[in-house]
């Protein structure tokens, strides 16, 4: 016997009346992350290249935010899911694919989009700079990688009776070529006995669209804290380096310099050694290591 709600239907016949006009429905988007590390050019060719911890962003061709820069992202088409519809954006902005690929919150906060009620799924997408070609999609003028720095200015923490509420401030600065993007974020820890809670509010802005501040603010804190506790950062490494430029990409994202003995200690088991060295290295050139794939 079939069973039948309070209206006395069964699931066929409810699911023949049922109008999904009835409730307003959001929009979907994807929108992501897409971070890398570059070098900057040696002064000369003893001084090894620096780092930089970088972002793409795309300047918006259309309304809203005309001329704006975004994140690169679009809506998720009606036969895919977030997951395939952010692997498609990745792949149409870089040409790159089989790339390391997280997702990180959906934002959902109202009024985010001026056009129409419209949550994002935030992705996080690490590659190694060697591997993309830079394009611009459809709805896009321009397209840059943009170098991050994201600083704490200050902390403010009020306890409660049982917990605490405290305000991390950062200030975003994102700079390419002729432009330089600012934003100052905050970030709000409430904790209670048996819950915990994070915000994060966006308190100036200039020149980033939607609340893609908020966004970029979340995924470096992932960033960072996966770099900190596991392997990601290999990611962002081409198939052979050496443990200097390993160590070059740990400092950039976690901005902070890092004792090399501990530092080669903390990766001992996440590379291993190759027979292979740098060219041009002088006399003893650096030896190359890999991805000690037994260990992820």
């Amino acid at each position: 016997m079939e069973l039948v709600d309070r209206d006395g239907l069964t699931e066929r016949e409810f699911l023949e009346q049922y109008r999904a006009g009835d409730y307003e429905r959001p929009s979907m988007a994807a929108d992501m992350v897409i971070f890398t590390v570059t070098n900057t050019e040696a002064d000369n060719y003893r001084k090894l290249p620096e780092k930089e911890l970088r972002i793409l962003l795309i300047r918006r061709g259309g309304h809203p935010f005309l001329g704006k820069w975004a994140l690169p992202g679009g809506f998720i088409r009606p036969d895919e899911n977030a997951d395939q519809a952010a692997a498609r954006e990745l792949s149409e902005e870089t040409g790159v694919d089989d790339v390391y690929l997280e997702q990180l919150h959906t934002f959902t906060d109202v009024g985010r989009d001026p056009r129409t009620w419209v949550m994002s799924c935030s992705y996080m997408a690490l590659i190694d700079s060697s591997r993309f070609q830079l394009k611009a999609g459809d709805d896009a003028e321009d397209a840059a990688w943009f170098k991050v720095s994201y600083r704490h200015l200050r902390e403010q923490k009020e306890l409660l009776d049982e917990g605490y509420v405290k305000t991390l401030t950062y200030e975003l600065k994102l700079s390419a070529e002729g432009e330089e993007l600012t934003a100052v974020i905050n970030r709000t820890v409430t904790a209670k006995p048996t819950s915990k809670s994070v915000v994060y509010a966006i308190m100036s802005n200039d020149g980033l669209a939607f609340d893609h501040g908020k966004i970029i603010a979340s995924a470096i804190e992932r960033l960072r804290y996966q770099t900190n506790e596991t392997d990601i950062a290999l990611h962002l490494m081409p198939k052979l380096f050496t443990l200097t430029e390993l160590q070059q990409v740990y400092e950039v994202i976690l901005d902070k310099e890092l004792l090399k003995a501990a530092f080669r200690r903390k990766v001992a088991n996440l590379v291993s050694e190759t027979d292979h060295y740098t060219e041009n290295g002088g006399h003893r050139p650096p030896r190359l290591y890999r991805r000690n794939w037994e260990q992820a």
